[in-house]
């Protein structure tokens, strides 16, 4: 009853302010309110999207414009206390441990490509920040790093068994970042976790193992995939303990990563006659009729006689050609191959061919060609990437054109289907658990799917997951850009509304670019 008065009141002075002068109209705003959230304590636990790392880096500007600050600040106007920051020392980005540079710098885009800005990291990890923060985010962090003991303990940070954003604000060397949470006696939280489960294993080209079936985390390698069991029960684990004191959150589930632009810029196949050609169309083709005469044709027609002929097509001087790629999910035919060789090569070099061809094939529209793999294609091959520990000899030393790039340059369709998998069992775990207790939720794998099959209009803009020119993405082709941690906050907040009834405002997206500057002041 009291409440209807309210709004009859406002009502009611709104009709007579109009009518009082019929040439101001004033427009009574909805006003900011918690509805039944209470903001008081807002404690944000995640990885590196809660940190707000951006263009390859974690830096002092980039931390102020992550989507949990931003919502930090439309708490602020609902009740909402101090949210506190672990920043870094600077806007170069990069981290130091003993004086060692241990991350590096940021990214900027200088007109024609993503470069590095200059300057030296001056963030020493082993300089210890005073805390508790409210912003725990932690890059790199895995679902079950949250509530690893010593994962913020810097006497580990150099062996890889301790985190070292997390090293600079954990309240001591033995705590947890659910312990640093739970401490501050929350009564909101969000939690966005899981991505990095899925995406080491993912960015680093499926160069991990898949520990699905394997329920003991401590033995898992820092690419490997996180298995579903362990990431529920760890998830469960920490919803469970956030809202043991009647504490109200928000929660996100996990985008596929084919809807990155780190999966989707570099085309499978970018060999045209001119890129043969190093521009020109007449060499390209020279190039091309080499290449089919010397490699391509001799390897289909050997291929062929296995029954393998679709693995390798001849090049076209019309249409872009795929490139050359290892897919360790072949059956290897390195031995048939050394024997179908060998008479015309002599043993020894039939043997090479073998160990490189036996399971390279040319790559399709299902496979994800990893960004970094853009500045490889057509360069020679050393003794440490070239799979085989030796530097291979012209004229099979181009990566991608005479030599197959390997496994961390493409994630094949086998190992894209071992992600999706894993992160289709992640969101159905967060979703039953947001349900369960009652939690507000986003849905992050709709938006980045809008993002990379058209866009999204927001505040007048299209935003979409293009590298560079998209304006969603920074230009680490992962993490999002200013206006795309805007576009987070936005959805947060949302869901929070929907959920809570609270009225809190959506944040303008043009006040955010879409790129950071060489030089941040």
């Amino acid at each position: 009853m009291i409440k209807n008065f309210k709004w009859l009141l406002l009502v009611s002075l709104s009709f007579v302010a109009c009518n009082n002068d019929d040439d101001i109209a004033t427009v009574v705003e909805e006003p900011v309110t918690s509805g039944t959230a209470n903001f008081t304590k807002y404690v944000a636990l995640g990885d590196s999207f809660a940190a707000g790392y951006s263009d390859g880096a974690l830096f002092k500007k980039g931390q102020e414009g992550s989507y949990v600050t931003i919502i930090s600040q439309q708490f602020a106007t609902a009740g909402g206390g101090e949210f506190k920051t672990p920043f870094t020392s600077d806007n170069v980005g990069g981290l130091l441990l003993g004086g060692n540079i241990i991350a590096g710098v940021r990214l900027y885009f200088n007109g024609t490509a993503p470069v590095t800005v200059s300057g030296t990291p001056t963030t020493e990890v082993t300089t210890k920040i005073t805390g508790p923060f409210n912003n725990l985010g932690v890059p790199g962090a895995k679902s079950y790093h949250l509530v690893a003991p010593g994962y913020g303990n810097v006497a580990g940070v150099a062996s890889g068994a301790a985190n070292p954003y997390f090293a600079r604000f954990a309240t001591a060397p033995g705590t947890t970042v659910l312990a640093d949470a739970l401490v501050q006696a929350p009564t909101f939280f969000s939690l966005w976790i899981g991505g990095n489960d899925v995406l080491s294993y993912a960015t680093s080209g499926g160069v991990g193992v898949n520990q699905t079936g394997n329920l003991n985390p401590a033995t898992y390698g820092g690419n490997d995939i996180t298995d579903p069991t362990v990431f529920a029960s760890v998830y469960s684990s920490l919803v469970t303990n956030l809202t043991a004191n009647g504490a109200k959150g928000v929660v996100a589930n996990l985008p596929y990563v084919n809807t990155l632009p780190y999966f989707t810029t570099v085309p499978y196949n970018p060999l045209t006659a001119k890129v043969l050609g190093g521009g020109s169309e007449a060499v390209g083709q020279a190039t091309i009729a080499a290449l089919n005469a010397q490699l391509y044709g001799p390897l289909k027609q050997a291929l062929n006689a296995f029954g393998a002929g679709d693995r390798i097509n001849l090049l076209s001087t019309t249409v872009a050609n795929p490139m050359l790629i290892k897919d360790e999910s072949l059956v290897n035919l390195s031995a048939q191959l050394q024997a179908a060789f060998t008479p015309s090569l002599g043993q020894a070099t039939a043997t090479f061919y073998g160990s490189v061809f036996g399971q390279a094939r040319q790559a399709t529209a299902a496979d994800l060609v990893v960004l970094p793999t853009q500045s490889a294609i057509g360069v020679a091959p050393t003794a440490s990437d070239s799979g085989i520990g030796m530097a291979p000899p012209s004229p099979l030393n181009k990566f991608g054109i005479t030599y197959p790039l390997q496994d961390k340059h493409v994630l094949v369709p086998t190992e894209v289907a071992e992600v999706k998998v894993a992160t289709d069992a992640y969101n159905v775990s967060i979703k039953t658990i947001a349900d369960a207790k009652g939690l507000a939720f986003v849905d992050t794998k709709v938006i980045m799917t809008q993002l990379s099959s058209g866009g999204i209009v927001s505040n007048s803009f299209t935003l979409t997951s293009a590298y560079v020119t998209g304006g969603a993405f920074s230009l680490d082709g992962v993490h999002p850009s200013p206006r795309g941690y805007a576009l987070i906050a936005n959805a947060f907040t949302a869901a929070i509304n929907a959920k809570y009834s609270s009225t809190l405002k959506q944040v303008d997206l043009s006040l955010y670019p879409i790129v950071y500057p060489a030089i941040i002041k």
